[in-house]
């Protein structure tokens, strides 16, 4: 069996202390990067719906537009079957 040594004990957690500060000092300008990054996509985004929705809205005011998107056909077939009135039966 090994028998733990101060001097391991102390280098692992000098270790575990550089890494966590790394990882903090990392995390601090990085963190800004790639929000930044996801706020300018996002903005992006509603700009374009911005775009999209001014230019449906450029029509002259008071003019009705209809705008139909699919057409049904006039015939409608019924293949759940027919229809039945029951009645209550009192005996």
């Amino acid at each position: 069996m090994h028998e733990a040594s101060v001097q391991g004990f102390v280098r692992t957690i000098l270790i575990f202390i550089i890494i966590y500060y790394a990882v903090k000092l990392i995390g601090r300008f990085v963190a800004p990067l790639i929000f930044k990054r996801f706020v300018g996509k996002f903005e992006e985004r509603v700009r374009n719906q911005q775009q999209q929705n001014s230019a449906k809205s450029d029509e002259k005011i008071g003019e009705t537009t209809i705008d139909k998107t699919s057409v049904k056909s006039s015939k409608e077939s019924n293949t759940v079957g027919e229809y039945v009135d029951f009645e209550e039966v009192d005996e």
